[in-house]
């Protein structure tokens, strides 16, 4: 993204426990030049990525029932449940960045791992319902562009970075992900079809930078530039050398690449340059120029840190603040 300057490290989105101050505290206090929006799935139902992305349809509402949450016709408890944590979570945020100018990482779920993940009335996933995909992208446009509007009201100086997660995206893609019965599967959406609506939902935020997040093997690359992604947040342990043409072509089309080198989970942390190894020899397989390596690559988590301790999950962020500071200090 031309003129656009992403920090060296960030978190992917989620941390553990359910307190919504210390959560800002923890994503402004680790990353002072890139920090996020946190979620905390902890709380329960309307926290949870689909939850909350849920809230912020618009003109689409969901509810809790025993298999997931399922579309309504009006917005009940969990709706509203999920939009006054979203709100807490805000204003949490806006305390702890009075004054901050630079990019700022808002999550949200992607329309695909969103139908995937949304029973329709007759409890089948939304994904096998064209027509409801539409909808659904539809009206999740529309909501990211009302929550950016309010989080650059609430924070003027901050360069919003709209991520979209899509963990269901290569399932969705294959025909992997299981119908209510859970003896079949759903059918495989069209490549165009998903690259299409990716590229609508990545539209809403203007000129701004969207990065689309999957920490699942086999990520499709060229398809989430061709989709508009400004970068590409994904773990870095399931890359295999299958991906280089397509990771080699992204890097030099300017493509970001956010590496998730840190483990999500409770582990003993490596020292941050053993960390950050594998992208430097990735960087020379490739034969990709060293000096590019600070400007074309944000270190971060592998996945969400909802599942780590609270102490671990300060120490992964702390970490890869470390790593990136090796990586742009000796890129070789």
């Amino acid at each position: 993204m031309t003129g656009f300057t992403f920090g060296p490290a960030t978190g992917v989105g989620s941390l553990p426990g359910g307190d919504a101050r210390e959560a800002a505290r923890t994503a402004t206090g680790s990353f002072d030049d890139f920090p996020f929006l946190p979620e905390l799935p902890a709380r329960g139902p309307g926290a949870d990525m689909i939850g909350r992305t849920a809230g912020m349809l618009v003109e689409v509402y969901a509810r809790v029932e025993p298999s997931g949450w399922r579309i309504g016709d009006r917005p009940g408890r969990d709706t509203k449940r999920a939009r006054s944590w979203l709100g807490e979570d805000l204003d949490a945020l806006e305390e702890f960045t009075q004054g901050y100018e630079g990019p700022l990482k808002v999550q949200a779920v992607g329309p695909w791992t969103l139908a995937a993940a949304l029973e329709l009335s007759n409890g089948e996933a939304a994904l096998g319902d064209p027509g409801a995909c539409r909808d659904l992208a539809g009206s999740l446009a529309e909501g990211l562009r009302d929550h950016l509007a309010e989080v650059q009201r609430r924070i003027p100086g901050a360069q919003l970075v709209l991520q979209l997660d899509e963990p269901s995206l290569i399932a969705v893609l294959r025909g992997h992900v299981k119908t209510a019965s859970g003896y079949r599967t759903h059918r495989a959406v069209d490549r165009q079809v998903v690259e299409s609506t990716l590229r609508d939902v990545v539209g809403v935020h203007g000129g701004g930078p969207v990065v689309v997040h999957s920490c699942a093997p086999d990520v499709p690359f060229a398809l989430l530039r061709r989709a508009g992604a400004a970068a590409i947040s994904f773990d870095f342990s399931l890359l295999t050398e299958r991906d280089d043409d397509a990771i080699g072509e992204a890097v030099e089309n300017g493509t970001r690449l956010f590496a998730g080198v840190v483990p999500g989970t409770d582990t003993a942390l490596s020292d941050p340059a053993g960390s950050v190894m594998g992208v430097r020899t990735l960087w020379r397989r490739l034969g990709l120029h060293p000096g590019l390596l600070a400007e074309a690559v944000t270190v971060t988590p592998a996945c969400g840190l909802a599942g780590a301790s609270p102490s671990y999950a300060r120490s992964a962020l702390a970490h890869c603040v470390q790593a990136a500071r090796s990586l742009a200090d000796n890129p070789e």
